[in-house]
């Protein structure tokens, strides 16, 4: 990875954790007399430690991921855009089976299999066409093919998996050449695929199997090429050496 890929990812880094601990301060600050019970039973500084927690893990899985991700793709060869915008017009029967599916995903009434739902979507050619606006976490461009991520929180809700799987669906309906993927970053029940277990994206995503869904190693050497999560691991751990110091010194 190149120096320069290197540092703005590291920089990002920096005024993630940054941010947090000024968020965290000023929570402290106007909110320090509301936790008494906390502070009685534990400690001040462990109240601190996990309010700034909180606060890091929300940002960090918001701007930072995306401005990293699309740095990854970028030094791999990849044209990018962050929060694509894409207008759409495709037949509604299309648009009503995408309706259907989801609320079937939803209710439990249907399994998800991503290749038999975009198989069923190819049946619709004729009709009335419908426009939809599409907005896209991260888009990429490669040799003609064009790729489309929504990038969720490790642990997405009901609704925000529903919300992605729409999108993604309408796409394929639209162009059944692009290839649409519903990243998480990084899988909190483990390195395998297999080992996630989070119920509300399992849902609606076959998550062991659907090769619509990237997952931590996968999300990254995908974006990146080979190698390219243990890069990001190894820069994340040279800006840790820097930020754990602060960090210490704040819980004193």
């Amino acid at each position: 990875m190149r120096d320069d890929i290197k540092s703005q990812i590291k920089q990002i880094l920096r005024d993630c954790v940054a941010g947090a601990l000024k968020r965290t301060n000023k929570k402290i600050e106007t909110e320090k007399s509301h936790k008494p019970f906390h502070v009685a039973l534990l400690t001040p500084e462990i109240v601190k430690v996990s309010s700034f927690e909180r606060s890091f893990s929300t940002s960090f899985g918001q701007g930072p991921i995306e401005k990293i991700s699309e740095l990854v793709a970028r030094e791999n060869g990849f044209e990018t855009q962050r929060q694509k915008e894409t207008m759409i017009n495709i037949y509604k029967g299309a648009v009503d089976e995408v309706e259907r599916i989801c609320s079937a995903l939803r209710s439990g009434n249907q399994k998800p299999n991503w290749n038999k739902e975009i198989q069923t979507l190819s049946s619709f050619t004729r009709g009335d066409t419908v426009v939809r606006r599409i907005i896209t976490d991260l888009w990429l461009r490669k040799n003609s093919t064009e790729y489309y991520i929504s990038i969720k929180t490790v642990t997405p809700n009901l609704d925000q998996s529903e919300i992605a799987k729409k999108d993604m669906l309408l796409l394929k309906a639209d162009n059944p050449n692009y290839d649409t993927y519903f990243g998480l970053y990084y899988n909190p029940q483990g390195h395998n695929r297999t080992d996630y277990k989070h119920s509300f994206p399992m849902k609606i995503f076959d998550m062991h199997k659907d090769k619509c869904v990237l997952i931590g190693k996968e999300y990254w050497d995908f974006l990146g090429g080979s190698g390219a999560y243990e890069k990001l691991l190894e820069i994340f751990s040279e800006v840790g050496i820097e930020t754990r110091e602060t960090l210490l010194d704040y819980n004193k």
